[in-house]
């Protein structure tokens, strides 16, 4: 069985305006780095959860979507939708 990829978006417990978007394939390792403070950028806003998690079963496409999130159009689907 091949292995997903996730791309996450995580939002900020103490600011919840302040969300992250990233891809892994270990969502569960992912979110405890985040909230471990292992991550520079997300260490100030601690602690995370998950907003929205999508699975993809090839690594170039979850980039390509990870991507589409983090532009300005991207964005805007997020927060409408996700």
């Amino acid at each position: 069985m091949s292995q997903f990829h996730y791309v996450y978006t995580l939002q900020s417990v103490s600011s919840p305006h302040r969300l992250y978007t990233g891809q892994t394939s270990d969502l569960a390792r992912r979110l405890a780095e985040h909230n471990g403070g292992k991550v520079p950028h997300t260490s100030k806003f601690l602690p995370w959860r998950i907003r929205s998690a999508t699975a993809f079963c090839d690594k170039a496409r979850a980039l390509e979507f990870e991507r589409y999130l983090k532009s300005g159009s991207g964005r805007a689907f997020l927060s409408r939708h996700l």
